[in-house]
């Protein structure tokens, strides 16, 4: 192999990685004039990122730690468009034995295979090249290569390496980055080499490992192993010895021949890992709260509707004895991710505890449900008429209380007060009706107001008067600080359905007529709120009506009070649209939502490969691009990486977890799905979707969450 020369021309030539070298732009010059011959993989210069690139550098260490890399050269990337012909031409003989072995060339940059970005498979690699000829066009094409998408031009240096016709090949990372485990490991293989899966064509087999190479899980199951045990393990070993080599887990590309030696083709380190939730952390979901409030909310209505249904949900569990009462004053039972609402599903008792044999072992609970036993019995006893009495006093308030318009500020502000103590009152007494009172009554609040409108629609009636004339029918739209109610257009009293005898609120048991009477009140509020909106914004407060829903409650109150809106009300967002949350999730660190394994996966094939969830419009990366685009293609084509800045979220009919696009949208933080069956004819450009991609959940939406997240300067 042919050494560098002379070692002070080598100073001299390459620097401090900058084309510098010691004479600053004397040296520049004179490292563009200089020919640089080739640099041994073997040779310790090899390793110096800012010379030979960091794909090419990580090899020179493996090689130099006894790991098991294939021979080979790099061209250094301060060479000029016209390397010295002659060391060039030598190293090629030497390595391809005078034109008879094929060789691989690859893409060598500083920039990319970092820590904090892999632009995996951003630049060329030519494989299977034979010949002087054809080995100079691939050497300038992946020079080529160096001239990006942003019209910069990355450094670029060029590793050669003999082409290995493997019988298996794959990618192998020493951490889990869809689960975001360090303690596992996962693999990725196909038949041949590894560039069919990491480009996407081919899905693979993959293979989550124990620390020490035990298998855990194959997907999908295969009919015949591609890798046996021995290879598993020796791939585990591979992985621990490259990250003591490199100090952190990698991200491997390999590949066994035909005579079953395994060989290391690239090692990176994993630049993005999912979030995991912390040991303990609450398990979370929509569960019953989302009946009454299924939209994204905005600050104002977390504090109108939120607070106080956790408080009354508190207040309920207190009473019952279902959780100790320590827990209850320092653990909210209905919190607020990404702007919806979610309860504990653990305190609703929606959820199994996580031990199960420790729980039945645990005297607690049972000594607080038998010291609450004869409280509840009397209250079971007494509920029916105290949920009359309690609906009866709202109807009395409801009636008894002005137009918003005719009320002061002050006294708008304490009708509102009362508003949010009569919603926990309400709230915690319907809870307990659901939980004490035998479910006995067909009658629903919803039942009533279908024929409610059923009625009104006959008559012609528009939206705002059908609401005036029966306000039953607010059961059937959620509460919305902003925009006028929109009630069904569909009453589901066609053809021979039938329908409820009333149209009224009598005559519904407890609970729905609780459920009823947080509806009324809670349309109150709207119209209390817009109110105050009007006179903020008369005073010059308030921009425009509907930006009250960025505020907060105390900050509302006491600016019905007396008092002024704080100065950075005029510089508050929006919150971005978000998409509907899991049936069962964890908060991971920074917020992130983690679902729960046994709520993942609806059997359409999808796999999650890069968390997060998001809802968009369907594109195929051709044509006018929407702002909420959500890519849909048959495979992981590395080439649509210049796609996915921007993207709210990414889907594909094949692909692995390990493919150079699903690394990429990792780096991206971007909501990403593969294996989802026939995705291209289900969800063509222009159609709305959600996905999540820690499930692997994929479904077309419906009109309603199509204006939601099509529209966030107008959060629900």
């Amino acid at each position: 192999m042919t050494t560098l020369g002379e070692r002070p021309a080598y100073d001299d030539t390459y620097g401090d990685g900058h084309g510098e070298g010691k004479g600053g732009a004397r040296g520049a010059g004179a490292a563009r004039a200089t020919a640089l011959p080739p640099v041994p993989l073997d040779d310790p210069r090899a390793a110096q990122t800012h010379l030979t690139g960091s794909k090419a550098a990580h090899l020179a260490r493996a090689a130099r730690a006894g790991l098991p890399v294939l021979p080979g050269f790099v061209v250094p990337h301060g060479t000029d468009e016209s390397p010295d012909a002659g060391a060039l031409h030598h190293s090629w003989r030497e390595l391809s034995a005078d034109g008879a072995l094929p060789l691989v060339v690859r893409s060598s940059s500083p920039q990319e295979d970092t820590q904090e970005s892999s632009l995996a498979g951003q630049f060329a690699s030519v494989l299977d090249v034979r010949g002087w000829d054809a080995f100079r066009a691939a050497v300038d094409v992946v020079r080529a290569s160096a001239h990006l998408s942003d019209g910069t031009t990355a450094a670029m240096a060029v590793l050669v390496q003999p082409m290995l016709a493997a019988r298996v090949g794959g990618v192998l990372f020493g951490a889990d980055p869809v689960e975001g485990r360090p303690d596992r490991m996962l693999v990725s293989a196909v038949r041949g080499g590894p560039d069919t899966l990491v480009s996407g064509e081919q899905p693979g087999t993959n293979y989550l490992l124990s620390p020490r190479g035990r298998v855990l899980r194959t997907e999908p199951p295969a009919p015949e192993r591609l890798l046996t045990a021995s290879e598993l393990s020796r791939l585990t070993c591979l992985a621990r010895r490259a990250r003591k080599v490199f100090g952190g887990p990698q991200d491997i590309e390999f590949g066994f021949d035909d005579d079953g030696r395994l060989w290391l083709f690239q090692s990176r380190p994993i630049t993005a890992m999912a979030a995991r939730p912390a040991r303990g952390a609450r398990l979370l979901g929509p569960g019953p709260v989302a009946e009454t409030l299924p939209d994204q909310l905005q600050p104002l209505e977390e504090d109108l509707w939120v607070a106080p249904m956790a408080r009354g949900l508190a207040a309920a569990l207190d009473i019952g004895a279902t959780a100790p009462r320590r827990t209850l004053r320092t653990t909210p039972v209905v919190t607020v991710v990404g702007g919806r609402a979610a309860a504990d599903l653990r305190l609703l008792g929606a959820a199994p505890p996580p031990h199960r044999v420790l729980a039945l072992l645990n005297p607690a609970p049972g000594a607080r449900r038998l010291a609450a036993a004869w409280r509840l019995g009397r209250l079971t006893a007494a509920l029916p008429g105290l949920a009359l009495d309690l609906a009866a006093d709202i109807d009395r308030a409801l009636t008894g209380t002005a137009q918003a318009a005719q009320l002061p500020c002050p006294e708008l502000a304490s009708t509102l007060r009362w508003t949010r103590a009569a919603l926990v009152s309400l709230h915690a007494q319907e809870a307990l009706c659901g939980a004490l009172l035998p479910e006995r009554h067909t009658a629903t609040a919803a039942g009533a107001a279908l024929t409610a409108l059923a009625q009104a629609r006959a008559r012609g009636l528009p939206d705002d008067r059908a609401v005036a004339r029966y306000p039953v029918v607010l059961a059937l739209v959620p509460p919305r600080l902003e925009g006028e109610v929109r009630l069904p257009e569909n009453t589901g009293h066609g053809g021979s359905a039938p329908a409820p005898a009333s149209a009224g609120a009598s005559g519904l048991p407890p609970r729905e007529a609780l459920r009823l009477r947080i509806r009324w009140v809670q349309e109150l509020q709207v119209r209390l709120v817009r109110e105050a909106a009007r006179r903020l914004v008369a005073r010059g407060e308030l921009g425009a009506p509907g930006r009250v829903g960025l505020l907060r409650w105390p900050e509302l109150v006491d600016a019905l009070t007396g008092g002024r809106l704080p100065g950075d009300v005029g510089e508050r967002l929006p919150r971005a649209a978000s998409a509907r949350l899991p049936d069962a999730f964890r908060i991971a660190e920074g917020g992130a939502v983690v679902a729960e394994r046994s709520a993942r996966g609806t059997g359409d094939g999808g796999r999650g490969v890069s968390g997060g969830r998001a809802a968009g419009t369907a594109w195929d990366g051709t044509g006018a691009r929407p702002a909420d685009a959500v890519l849909v293609v048959r495979t992981l084509d590395p080439a649509l990486a210049q796609l996915l800045p921007g993207l709210a979220g990414l889907v594909a009919q094949t692909g692995s977890p390990l493919s150079h696009l699903a690394v990429l949208a990792r780096e991206f933080a971007l909501p990403a799905v593969v294996g989802v069956s026939d995705a291209v004819r289900r969800f063509p450009p222009g159609s709305r979707l959600t996905l999540d991609g820690t499930t692997g959940d994929v479904h077309a939406d419906a009109d309603a969450e199509g204006t939601e997240a099509t529209d966030p300067e107008v959060p629900r």
